[in-house]
């Protein structure tokens, strides 16, 4: 898929025309399938996206006014411009993954920093944003279907996904060991000091690749390493708090949401060392997937550029505080995690 622009040149200027207009408008406070449940994109007014809206404490809410760029509407492909809406997939199903996509306070709209990040890009391509819940693995079934555009679920960009989908990247991507406070395990990048370890993962994820990868390393070398998989988080953190597992593999973001919730608490918990999402040698991001070839990665990377540009994507990751896995610009298809794991 070609990676040039055709109108990035005129972003700039274009970002300059709105963003007093939409710096001036910040209010800040203190599917078919039987598994995909279909949510309101936002409550708030037209060419407005609520950050932060429901999410139980987990975020500062703040109102953003995000009109519609209609030059990258124009650069749309024509059956994406001609129904109006992107329907965005999100892998939370069944618990979700806090503060990243999960349930709101309403017990019923979905909310999180990726569905947020979703509809501020419907925003700004003129489009209604339409999320659809998913499991993790039917979230791909629904991409390879049609029946959604794009996943905005913090995932990973690798060699191995794009050969079926294009990526528009938007943030980091870190992952963290989570182990009981009174833990003395630290895990410093050196797979060696998973030997004997009973760690959990979720299945289908980056986090389970790397992971297997470092088990068939050191059962070369005559050592063990027991990976678990539970049904859903809870499940995860009861084994953790039991003793059942040594450490849990996952997100960073998620990770450090749930330490600062447990904090203070008999389940407390932290954080015992970070990994890139793309191994050693390359720093991983996570990116906006669609499938290969559908000409949706392009505007969406210039969509998520305008948000950079004008400010409103530092205001959407300091609501969710994820600051510090900003990235400075959106990439198409950039270097993913490597095939062989290296």
């Amino acid at each position: 898929m070609p990676t040039r622009r055709p109108h990035r040149r005129n972003l700039r200027a274009l970002t300059a025309a709105t963003a007093a207009a939409c710096l001036a408008a910040l209010l800040t406070a203190c599917g078919g399938d039987s598994d995909a449940a279909t949510t309101a994109g936002d409550a708030g007014a037209p060419g407005t996206v609520t950050v932060g809206r429901l999410s139980d404490g987990a975020a500062r809410q703040t109102t953003l006014t995000v009109p519609e760029v209609k030059e990258l509407h124009d650069d749309l492909p024509e059956a994406v411009r001609k129904k109006g809406t992107l329907v965005i997939a999100v892998g939370a199903l069944p618990s979700g993954f806090p503060p990243l996509a999960y349930v709101g306070a309403d017990q019923k709209t979905l909310t999180g920093a990726e569905p947020d990040l979703g509809r501020l890009v419907a925003a700004v391509l003129g489009l209604e944003a339409e999320l659809r819940n998913f499991t993790w693995e039917n979230m791909f079934v629904a991409l390879d279907s049609g029946k959604a555009d794009v996943a905005f679920s913090n995932v990973t960009d690798t060699e191995e996904r794009k050969r079926k989908y294009d990526f528009a990247s938007y943030r980091k991507d870190d992952l963290a060991f989570e182990v009981p406070k009174n833990s003395t395990w630290t895990f410093r990048g050196d797979y060696h000091a998973l030997a004997g370890k009973t760690v959990a993962v979720g299945s289908g994820t980056n986090q389970e690749r790397i992971l297997l990868q470092w088990k068939a390393e050191l059962a070369e070398e005559g050592k063990k390493l027991t990976v678990k998989y539970f049904q859903d988080s809870n499940s995860t953190y009861l084994a953790l708090a039991g003793g059942k597992i040594d450490a849990y593999l996952g997100p960073n973001p998620a990770i450090s949401y749930h330490v600062r919730q447990t904090a203070g608490t008999p389940r407390a918990t932290r954080t015992a060392g970070t990994f890139s999402g793309a191994g050693e040698t390359l720093q991983g991001l996570i990116a906006a997937a669609t499938k290969k070839g559908s000409g949706l990665a392009e505007p969406i990377a210039a969509a998520i550029d305008h948000l950079i540009e004008n400010g409103q994507y530092a205001q959407w990751l300091a609501a969710w505080n994820l600051s510090d896995e900003a990235v400075t610009t959106s990439r198409v298809n950039p270097p993913g995690l490597p095939l062989d794991n290296t």
